[in-house]
């Protein structure tokens, strides 16, 4: 996939130079690779920062919502959300003189470093935009106006955003480790911590609570012989114990564990990943381009999948901290074989349902909906850490490997994962039907 560096826009600029400081956009300032090239240094920033994986996607959310809703008012073929997201009223109205795509860069930009802590570096892209677009023939009094706006209606959802009770998580409980047979407990190497056992109180975006798509209860803990909690549990030693290279494979690309941590002597460190909602980010952009979306059409793209991806974790959450379950990691070494290891490492959190599965699940539908079923892409967002390119013949296809390779991982029941992607699915379908981005003479592909 061919990306429009920054440089390569400031060159275009030259083509522009003769724009009147307050005649139309040239159409290089239309150009998507800004806004694409904003998610993008959002996804490093949190990448380098180990954002959790609920955190990163209401970070996306809020940041994709800010994009949509600074360049939907400019645009006839678009909807806004306004009253379609819990408690989301209508941000300030644009002026005559806003360019849509400007402002809705710097909508994401101003989300984004209001909800990121190496902000810093969020803030180095929008210097180097700002420049992109004054050589690309952007007058300054647009440019003004543009930017003015996009931080207006950042202010607006930041304003949302501080309304969603994730202030009080901050204070919230921690994670009670008990002693009941079957219930999660801290795993290996580094035995950290629940994450986020609050998570599932925060307001929801399009779902009517974090509970709506409960998943059907894991089966009760039981070591017997041929009960259907064991037989899970020994589909998983001999799924793992003969092991593919392609399941290997598969494994390792949806990793996505931004708490890996390595022991050497007695050093601990981290190795940094990009999040699950990471890469399904990814992977619509990927989308967008495939079918040369604009900047609308890349904003449509974000937001969808975003929102997705943002009640996909409530839901996940809320299970995982009902049913508390423990990870085969740990009933494995304590009653089946001490030596046995996972092929990835256990992320800190309870194991039911799957949240790569559930997430996964609801992206795909989400994009899915906007594409259609049958859009074949190549996978090259793990690239930057280290993972070869996967090619796939849907959205759903690669929502489908995503959830069974936490089995192949060796992290999750197959229950986990499979129910999982069917939670995810009807959140994503529940999505597609609740929000309305285009207006009825343009909406479908």
């Amino acid at each position: 996939m061919t990306v429009r560096p920054l440089a390569l826009l400031l060159a275009l600029g030259l083509l522009a130079g003769c724009q009147a400081p307050d005649g139309p956009p040239p159409p290089e300032a239309e150009d998507p690779e800004l806004l694409h090239g904003a998610f993008q240094r959002i996804t490093d920033v949190m990448t380098y920062d180990i954002t959790s994986p609920p955190q990163a996607a209401r970070v996306y959310a809020y940041v994709s919502v800010a994009a949509y809703e600074a360049l939907a008012p400019t645009r006839p073929d678009r909807v806004s959300l306004t009253g379609q997201l819990r408690d989301f009223d209508a941000p300030p109205p644009p002026g005559d003189d806003v360019h849509g795509p400007t402002a809705a860069l710097w909508a994401a930009l101003t989300v984004g470093e209001a909800l990121t802590f190496s902000d810093d570096r969020v803030a180095e892209y929008r210097a180097e935009a700002e420049q992109a677009l004054r050589d690309a023939g952007l007058g300054r009094a647009r440019l003004a106006a543009s930017t003015a706006h996009g931080e207006a209606v950042a202010r607006h959802v930041l304003a949302w955003a501080a309304a969603d009770g994730y202030a009080q998580t901050r204070s919230g409980p921690a994670y009670t480790i008990s002693d009941e047979p079957g219930t999660w407990r801290p795993t290996p190497p580094a035995y950290m911590d629940a994450i986020e056992p609050n998570w599932a109180t925060l307001r929801p975006f399009v779902l009517d609570s974090a509970a709506q798509f409960k998943p059907e209860p894991p089966p009760p803990y039981s070591l017997a012989p041929g009960s259907p909690f064991r037989q899970q549990v020994d589909d998983v030693v001999a799924v793992t114990n003969a092991m593919t290279e392609e399941q290997r494979a598969i494994a390792s690309f949806w990793d996505c564990n931004p708490y890996v941590m390595h022991t050497r002597g007695h050093a601990m460190f981290a190795t940094k990943k990009i999040t699950p909602g990471g890469h399904w980010m990814g992977i619509a952009a990927i989308a967008s381009r495939l079918a040369g979306d604009d900047t609308a059409g890349a904003a449509e793209a974000y937001v969808r999948t975003a929102l997705a991806l943002a009640d996909g974790f409530l839901s996940v959450w809320d299970e995982k901290y009902r049913s508390r379950l423990v990870r085969p990691e740990t009933v494995i070494n304590e009653h089946i074989d001490e030596d046995w290891a996972p092929l990835l490492q256990t992320p800190p959190f309870p194991e039911y349902s799957s949240g790569h599965s559930v997430i996964s699940g609801a992206a795909a539908e989400a994009l899915t909906a906007l594409y259609g079923d049958d859009v074949a892409f190549d996978d090259d967002t793990e690239v930057p850490y280290g993972l070869p390119v996967r090619s796939f013949g849907s959205f759903r296809e690669a929502a489908e490997e995503a959830a069974i390779s936490r089995l192949y991982g060796g992290i999750h029941y197959r229950m986990a994962a499979e129910r999982g992607l069917d939670q995810g699915r009807g959140i994503g379908a529940f999505h597609v039907e609740r929000l309305d981005t285009r207006t009825p003479s343009v909406a479908g592909r």
